[in-house]
């Protein structure tokens, strides 16, 4: 039995599941050295509600690893979902993902979409919830998976996972806000 000093400490492994692209691309390569199947998805994930737990875990699911794509601070502001978002900054938002134990990786990611983080990664499975479509190939679609082309090409498969109704980051800010009881 491991002495209570030898334990590493648990903020420690929180941290340790937050990459850089360069941390990331070495643990890529064992992963895929160990054929682990790759799962991979994105989002703000604001304020982690149970939606996002019941789709992380599902997604989870279809793969041995999954990596999760945070957008930065500045990359959720230009996307123009509210003027007070992101309600929490991107450090946070990382490692509140990173802390779920079926989590394995969290990349925070600057730019307006995914695309570069998927081109690296090559994940063996694309997750998106079920408001995007995987047969959508038409790029300037809303419903259309921003690296789908990327992941089909190199023999990946692209899923998408179904929301719990009534969860969402915007109903909770407006429940704070009084505006919905």
């Amino acid at each position: 039995m491991a002495l209570y000093s030898e334990r590493i400490p648990a903020l420690d492994i929180i941290q340790s599941k937050i990459y850089t692209r360069e941390t990331l691309t070495r643990c890529l390569s064992a992963w895929k050295f160990q054929e682990k199947k790759i799962v991979f998805t994105n989002g703000c994930f604001d304020i982690i509600h149970r939606g996002h737990i019941d789709y992380l875990a599902k997604a989870s699911d279809l793969g041995k690893k999954l990596i999760i794509g945070v957008n930065s601070d500045a990359s959720v502001k230009r996307l123009g979902k509210s003027i007070s978002r992101p309600l929490q900054d991107e450090q946070t938002r990382a490692m509140i993902l990173a802390s779920l134990h079926f989590v394995n990786a969290v990349i925070i990611f600057d730019e307006d979409t995914p695309l570069e983080i998927i081109t690296l990664i090559k994940p063996d499975v694309l997750a998106k919830g079920a408001d995007y479509d995987a047969s959508e190939t038409n790029k300037q679609s809303k419903k259309y998976i921003v690296g789908s082309d990327i992941v089909t090409a190199n023999n990946g498969v692209v899923r998408t996972i179904a929301f719990l109704e009534g969860f969402s980051t915007t109903k909770i800010e407006k429940k704070i806000k009084g505006n919905q009881q």
